[in-house]
């Protein structure tokens, strides 16, 4: 029997109830002697207890990843060894935060070690932080990053500072972690999101770098996946739903090309002229920044670029932010002028007036 087989055997026998008896507790010998010898418990055995049980959470609230990139799925294991993640199944990364402490250091060093400790013989990169209102004096949060190998903390911490750039006060190197003080540390949800993105990164393997990386798309699939999501318009179809007085809803038709190829290839008078790099703002309810039309999420919105690939995304875009009824041009204006259709539409439904329509820059 191998050794890591013989590991797993015996904590499997173990009772989930009894987790923590396989986790090392991080003791001083000290504190040891004065717990035993007192026979009665200190703060230093209530902290030890409460970091081995964070320590357990964290591993089986941990993912795992092939080191190719790729999530993997671990067999369900009737024993602790299961919810511990000792299978030796790619990577097990995990990012955990608890509530800012006055000795937060020794703490988070205590559920360090019983990660490290538990997943001995196991891959591993996980990121333990504190939030709230720093203790003690400080002025940041702590972070560590720890792993079961120095190249994957280095990678670690390389993505890091890019994340995270004039947040991170301080940070000390020590070859499998990396102990930093990060300000606002669990702030926002961009934190947690961002320390998961870091520690999926930096478990894969170096790959070649003329190959494709593993779960990434060409620009052909991001297209089709976009596609999939509209019910794509022709010219004529968008025009006729443009001008039906019946249509059940708001309709919009809004030209997201830059200035440059509006004044090169002319466009459509009545069209809402609301550039790429802002679209998404302008029309999500949500917003501070939307325009005063975008207050619903039922309205048509009709997207066009010049031949119709730019708009497919940029449609696809809003549907994640709600409006579901969003959709483009088939072929963009190049469709539209060769379809002979007018160079000019009435103004939207939901603001139609005498006035004579014209473009609306935004």
């Amino acid at each position: 029997m191998s050794i890591q087989s013989g590991v797993q055997s015996s904590v499997s026998r173990t009772s989930s109830r009894n987790a923590l008896a396989v986790i090392p507790a991080a003791r001083t010998s000290s504190t040891t002697s004065s717990s035993s010898a007192g026979g009665q418990r200190t703060l230093d055995d209530v902290r030890d207890q409460v970091a081995g049980e964070l320590a357990v959470r964290a591993i089986r609230k941990a993912k795992s990843v092939s080191e190719t990139g790729k999530d993997n799925v671990e067999s369900e294991s009737p024993g602790l060894g299961g919810a511990l993640g000792l299978q030796p199944s790619g990577v097990k990364i995990g990012v955990t935060f608890t509530l800012a402490k006055r000795d937060e250091d020794q703490f988070l060093h205590t559920v360090v070690e019983t990660i490290q400790h538990t997943l001995l013989l196991r891959s591993h990169l996980f990121a333990i932080a504190t939030t709230g209102m720093p203790k003690g004096g400080r002025t940041a949060n702590t972070l560590i990053i720890c792993g079961s190998s120095e190249d994957f903390v280095q990678r670690a911490l390389l993505l890091i500072s890019h994340k995270f750039i004039g947040r991170v006060e301080s940070a000390v190197n020590e070859g499998t972690r990396w102990i930093a003080s990060v300000k606002d540390m669990g702030s926002s949800s961009y934190d947690e999101a961002a320390l998961w993105d870091v520690l999926r990164k930096s478990a894969r393997t170096h790959s070649d770098p003329l190959s494709p990386p593993p779960g990434s798309l060409s620009i052909a699939q991001v297209l089709s996946n976009a596609r999939s999501k509209l019910q794509r318009l022709t010219p004529a179809q968008a025009y006729n739903e443009l001008h039906d007085p019946d249509y059940p809803m708001p309709a919009f038709l809004v030209d997201i090309r830059p200035a440059a190829q509006r004044e090169a290839e002319g466009g459509i008078e009545g069209s809402l002229i609301i550039e790429r790099n802002v679209l998404e703002w302008r029309f999500d309810p949500r917003c501070s920044a939307r325009l005063a039309i975008a207050d619903r999420y039922d309205s048509k919105i009709i997207i066009y670029c010049q031949e119709g690939y730019t708009s497919s995304l940029a449609a696809a875009a809003l549907q994640e932010l709600g409006l579901l009824n969003s959709t483009d041009i088939i072929g963009g204006y190049s469709a539209w002028r060769e379809a002979g259709l007018p160079g000019q539409i009435a103004p939207p439904l939901s603001s139609r007036s005498s006035t004579t329509p014209s473009s609306l820059s935004i």
